[in-house]
């Protein structure tokens, strides 16, 4: 699936069940891993998971692959691996504690990025559920 289609697909599941402050972060200039992130805001645990769980239905039956989910036992940061795409469905306080909007967005000096990167579980194979 094209890598715009999967970003409108995302943002529209997200949206469908209420899912708060949207951002889509362009990381393809500065990471090979994956082209887009997706970070959104849950009230509650069932909810982080309602939001994964409808962003994961939505793109199977789309035809993309949902490479794995990580966080779903806590509901407090569930992370949605598509590939080119990654999903982060957190609530409000741990989003702003790992602030990932400003680790990806490619504002912070090299430095910052690498410091933050090393303490935080948003790439993939280290979760939020990585020790």
């Amino acid at each position: 699936m094209e890598i715009n289609a999967l970003q409108a697909l995302v943002v529209d599941a997200l949206e469908d069940i209420k899912g708060k402050d949207i951002e889509v972060i362009d990381t393809s200039n500065f990471n090979a891993l994956f082209d887009r992130l997706v970070i959104a805001s849950g009230d509650s645990n069932r909810q982080t998971r309602a939001l994964a769980r409808h962003v994961q239905e939505k793109a199977r039956d789309a035809g993309a692959q949902v490479i794995s989910v990580e966080g779903e036992e806590t509901g407090e940061w569930v992370l949605v691996d598509l590939g080119d795409l990654v999903v982060h469905v957190m609530q409000p306080a741990v989003r702003a504690y790992y602030n990932l909007e400003e680790l990806w967005s490619g504002s912070a000096k090299p430095s910052d990025r690498s410091a933050a990167a090393a303490r935080s579980p948003g790439v993939r194979g280290r979760g939020p559920d990585a020790r």
